[in-house]
């Protein structure tokens, strides 16, 4: 009723849109009007866990530190099952891969509950030291702001589509102050393949959200000023792509055997709260660069020079930087388990992403690369540059988005100084972890799920068509115990020259062509004792009803025939699939991708 309200009350404004508003100027404003909404809700996040985070850490006292840190992230966790299991019904539908199967699959129709469950959730998950990004929750909430004002304004798919990228861009660049950052984004992570004419949209609206964010919310997460790059040093950029492209291949792999892990206990459960609450704590007391994102506790201090203070506050600290071997193993086992406390935090109930944990983790294995390059005395590498680009590195292999890494970090140094060596280390990095793992984080459990998003123009098509609809229903049935006589009039008065023949209860038991009969159609010795159950023969290829339509095509094409029957489960009879129906529907498919 609400929504009927609503159409109700735009119903004028969209009139008037359409007599004094061409289309494309129309689109332009949504896009701006989309950065703006997308770029408020990334400066409410960003403002409430800083905030949030200084409030709890003024609670505590510095001898008490490390262990507040170590109980915060359980209390996070409770609060954000809490919220899903009594406010959302137990479905938050958490990371980029839904937004991801619901731009690919369902005609980029992404819940209303979207609106304001991420940024909730993600709210009291990583404020309260949860070890994962908000870059995943913001950009799920933007794509929600696109796709459901396209929904409420009743733009058509390719519209809606469309704006959905344009709030997914909107939101990573509003979290980094970075507009190019969040239109490459959106091109290489959430659309995959789109028109020219959507980059005109996608940049009016994440220049619209960075001025948002920019205007409301000064700082962004991290910043470096360089003015060159050393030329004697690009054989370790190479060495830090193979180190990186090796990170990339471990995190993916750690995330994805965690997420199954995970999967044991479906559901919100109270086992999987207190036990992945409990080894977070653990983590973070170990490792206490580990609580929160990471930006502050990890990469403002190495591109600060001030690597000696990640062992503030934990057990180390004692040694502060004094004893090197010390400080670097405190980095390598962060490095490595950054993604397990991800998973964790994800696992027991949280909400966050991987794409803030593959900077921080980057950034680590980039200082590690270089002070080890630098300990060796025989050359001198600036190690916040191997920071820098570490972080663009992993995050190339992890989210398989090698030109988001390049400007992402081109934007934050307030430059292009590196963009040579960035090409560099990107480009490796992607390259072999694509070899390794054909998928990114987020698309790996797609696949694993029979859903392949990165399937080329025909694929993606053939896969929204819905195989159900596509039943022609118009055959006349059959009876096993029909006579031959009875089978002649039928032929006499049908359109079709194929029959399902089914029993009783509607299940199918064969098929009878005009080919069949031919020869015994004029026995009429045999009219009444000729029964259909003695003519009819199994299809060549039975078709489920909950098949995919490539799947159905592919089979019509292997067995040469025109139509098949379709069932269910149990074996009832639905109808039959044609080659032609397909063909016709995927034909109009074809035209209306094409309108502009």
């Amino acid at each position: 009723m609400a929504q009927k309200r609503i159409y109700r009350l735009l119903n004028p404004l969209l009139l008037w849109r359409l007599r004094h508003i061409d289309e494309r100027m129309y689109v332009l404003l949504l896009a701006g009007l989309v950065g703006v909404l997308a770029g408020l809700a990334a400066v409410l996040l960003k403002t409430a866990v800083h905030w949030q985070q200084q409030q709890l850490a003024d609670a505590v006292t510095e001898p008490n530190r490390v262990f507040a840190l170590s109980l915060y992230p359980i209390i996070g966790i409770t609060l954000t099952v809490l919220f899903t299991k009594y406010l959302l019904g137990g479905n938050l539908g958490r990371g980029i891969g839904a937004i991801i199967y619901n731009t690919a699959r369902e005609s980029s129709i992404v819940p209303r509950s979207k609106l304001y469950s991420q940024l909730v959730t993600a709210f009291l998950t990583v404020s309260f030291g949860g070890s994962a990004g908000t870059e995943a929750p913001i950009s799920v909430t933007g794509a929600a702001i696109g796709s459901n004002a396209s929904r409420i304004l009743r733009a058509g798919r390719r519209r809606r589509r469309l704006l959905t990228g344009c709030g997914a861009a909107a939101g990573v660049a509003a979290i980094f102050n970075a507009p190019i950052t969040g239109v490459l984004f959106a091109v290489e992570v959430i659309l995959l393949e789109l028109p020219a004419q959507y980059f005109i949209p996608l940049l009016i609206s994440s220049a619209t959200a960075t001025v948002v964010s920019k205007a409301l919310y000064a700082g962004q997460p991290f910043a470096l000023i360089t003015n060159s790059w050393i030329l004697n040093t690009v054989p370790f950029y190479l060495a830090l792509g193979l180190l990186t492209a090796g990170l990339s291949v471990y995190m993916i792999r750690t995330y994805n055997w965690f997420d199954k892990f995970w999967e044991r206990w479906p559901g919100l459960r109270w086992q999987k709260v207190l036990a992945g609450g409990l080894g977070l704590g653990a983590l973070i007391f170990l490792f206490p660069p580990l609580y929160g994102e990471g930006y502050t506790t990890v990469v403002e201090k190495l591109l600060a020079g001030e690597a000696s203070r990640l062992t503030d506050g934990s057990l180390f600290s004692v040694y502060g930087d004094d004893n090197v071997w010390l400080l670097l193993a405190l980095v390598f086992f962060t490095m490595l388990f950054k993604v397990v406390a991800t998973s964790v935090t994800i696992g027991a109930g949280g909400n966050g992403g991987m794409f803030g944990s593959s900077l921080v983790a980057g950034a680590l294995g980039g200082f590690l690369f270089a002070r080890l390059i630098n300990l060796t005395g025989l050359v001198a590498i600036p190690e916040v540059h191997f920071v820098v680009l570490g972080m663009a590195g992993v995050l190339a292999g992890v989210v398989h988005a090698p030109l988001t890494a390049i400007f992402l970090i081109a934007e934050i140094t307030g430059g292009y100084a590196l963009f040579v060596p960035l090409m560099l280390v990107t480009s490796f990095s992607y390259l072999i972890t694509k070899h390794f793992e054909p998928y990114s984080v987020y698309t790996k459990k797609l696949t694993l799920k029979g859903v392949d998003v990165n399937a080329d123009r025909d694929h993606d098509l053939l896969a929204r068509l819905d195989l159900p609809r596509l039943l022609d229903t118009a055959y006349v049935l059959l009876r096993p115990r029909t006579t031959l006589g009875e089978l002649v009039e039928v032929f006499r008065h049908a359109h079709r020259n194929v029959f399902p023949v089914v029993n009783k209860e509607g299940r199918l038991r064969g098929i009878i062509t005009l080919d069949m009969v031919r020869d015994t159609l004029f026995d009429n010795e045999h009219y009444t004792t000729t029964t259909v159950r003695e003519l009819m023969q199994q299809p060549p290829v039975t078709i489920l009803v909950s098949d995919s339509v490539e799947h159905a095509l592919e089979m019509l094409e292997y067995t040469t025939s025109p139509a098949l029957p379709v069932v269910d489960s149990v074996g009832t009879y639905r109808g039959f699939i044609t080659r032609a129906n397909i063909l016709a529907r995927y034909r109009r498919e074809l035209i209306e991708e094409g309108q502009a």
